[in-house]
Order: C-alpha cells, then structure tokens, then sequence
C-alpha cells in the first residue's frame, strides 16, 4: 500500500501541474495557441532530446532481450486494443461521426505525453527508454490506422510525416548510437538532459489547457453517453489487464510494470484533432480525452497497487 500512495502521491504532483496549465489558459495569461505551441515543442523538441537523453548508454546485450519483450507486450496490448475498439464500434448505436471517434478513444492512449511522465517518475532514465521503445510501433499506428479509424473514407495520411516523425526519428537513431561502440560527447549528452527534461511539466501542461479549451455546455450533453463510459473502462482498465498473464513468463516484472501503465493512458487528444480534420465528431473525442485524463489518476494507481501485491 506505501508504493500504492506514493505513487498517488506523484500524480498528484502531475496533475497539480496539469491544474496550472488549466487556470492559466481560463485566466487568459496563455493565449488560444498555447496548446498548438507547447505540443510542437514537445514533440519536435523536448521528446526527441529526452528520448536520445534516456538511450544514451553502454551497449548491454540483455537490452536488446528486454526490447524485444517490450514490443512483443507493445504488439500484444495493440491487437488487443484494436480488436476491442472495432467490436464495439460495429456494435454501437452512434452516429457515423461519432463511432471512428469511439473506436479511435479505445484504441489510443495519451502514451507520449502521460506514459513518459508517469513512467519516468516511477524508473527514472531507464523508464524512458522502455517506454520509447514500447512506444515505437503504436507511434506508427497512430499516423495510420488512428487516421483511418476516426476519418474512414476522408481519411488520408502522409507517409513523409510518419517517415520523418521526430518520436521515431528519435528512437531509430538513439538505438543505432547504442549499438555502436561509442555514446555522444558529454557536451551532448548534457544538452539532450537540459532540453528533454522538461518534456514532463510541457507535458501535463498542455493536458489542463486541452481540458480548458472545452465548451462547459457540451461537456454535459456528452457525458451523459454510456458509449463513453464504456470506452473510458476499456481504455483504462480492460486493455491493460489482458497483459497481466505475461507475468508468468517474464524475468524482468519492470517491463511488465511499463506495458501496463503505459497501456492504461487516458485516450489521446490526437483523436480531437483526427476528428476535426476528417469529418468526426471533435466535441466526442475532447469530451473523452479529458474524462479518461481525470479518471487515469485513480486507475492508474489502482493498476500500480495491483501489480506491486503481485509481487511486480
């Protein structure tokens, strides 16, 4: 229970910072953009440096065992993910520009904002570079199938920006200077350190100006739908339990520690921005995001409980 409430205790502190970013932006001391703003410089700056920061290592032959369980529980909570979220979507009474939406919050987790910040906390350094690695395949999948899923036939993406994301281009090459006999000059090394760690607060920040950005009176009307509750349940709670069983087979419990809660991340905010391009339903998805955003406080630290008595 002492880890249990420590690590509330973290997101607390998280989402104390989430708070400030919600009262500066209804106080108007940050202006419309601000969340536009901080998410370019968290993802084409902060994020790569944190991640090149955090792989920045000795070659160690283990590593390469231990990313390949990662994708392997990275391949596993996506199929899952993806099966769950196109059951319901077939079977949902929604409108056509909601459904995508609902299956698109299912399938798609907040991992390169809240998975780092929570994980790097919990681990530190080498948290990140789980975490970069677990997360590599579903940065693929977002810019595909995430396009596909909320927009379906309005949906188009563009292989430039899956090639020349800054989150993969970050990984490919911090991995290829680990395999190398040699790491980055301390002078580099430094500079990814000073610039990525803000990746963390940049982070939670935007999570409370995207929740202050939402219509109060929209937010009722939606709330009210049991389609987004029951997606909230999936996305929280059913899809990361279903990795629970690989700790019958896994040495090494911290890798499973980091799938599951990186798999149990609120629903992306990335769905809003799909779903106003492509002819979804935008109020839907912001509504979403932001219930799972609150409610991934608790589960979250349910999850961790629960994987700390099983002896993770």
């Amino acid at each position: 229970m002492g880890a249990m409430y420590a690590l509330f205790g973290e997101m607390i502190m998280l989402y104390g910072i989430a708070v400030i970013g919600y009262v500066a932006r209804r106080a108007r001391i940050l202006p419309d953009s601000s969340d536009y703003i901080l998410t370019q410089l968290v993802l084409y700056i902060t994020l790569p440096a944190l991640i090149l920061y955090s792989m920045d290592f000795p070659y160690e032959a283990d590593y390469l065992h231990e990313f390949g369980w990662l994708l392997l529980l990275s391949t596993t909570a996506i199929l899952i993910a993806c099966g769950i979220g196109r059951m319901l979507r077939k079977n949902a009474n929604l409108s056509e520009d909601r459904k995508g939406v609902y299956e698109g919050l299912i399938v798609f987790g907040n991992q390169g904002f809240i998975g780092y910040a929570i994980i790097y906390i919990l681990l530190g350094e080498i948290g990140i570079l789980y975490t970069a690695v677990f997360n590599f395949l579903y940065i693929v999948l977002i810019w595909t199938y995430g396009i596909y899923v909320v927009g379906r036939s309005n949906a188009s993406f563009s292989w430039r920006w899956l090639i020349f994301n800054p989150g993969v281009i970050a990984t490919i090459v911090g991995f290829i200077v680990y395999l190398l006999p040699y790491q980055w000059p301390q002078t580099f090394h430094s500079l990814f350190e000073t610039v990525g760690l803000p990746t963390v607060p940049l982070s939670m920040l935007i999570i409370g100006i995207l929740l202050a950005n939402l219509n109060k009176k929209e937010v009722w009307s939606y709330i009210r739908s049991p389609h987004l509750w029951s997606a909230a349940f999936m996305r929280l709670l059913g899809i990361p339990l279903c990795l629970l069983p690989f700790i019958f087979i896994l040495d090494n419990k911290i890798l499973l520690l980091v799938a599951v809660l990186v798999a149990a991340t609120p629903s992306a905010p990335t769905i809003a921005l799909y779903a106003r391009k492509y002819g979804g339903d935008p109020y839907f998805a912001s509504v979403g995001s932001a219930v799972t955003t609150i409610l991934s406080m608790f589960t979250i630290t349910f999850l961790y409980g629960l994987l700390k008595w099983l002896g993770v």
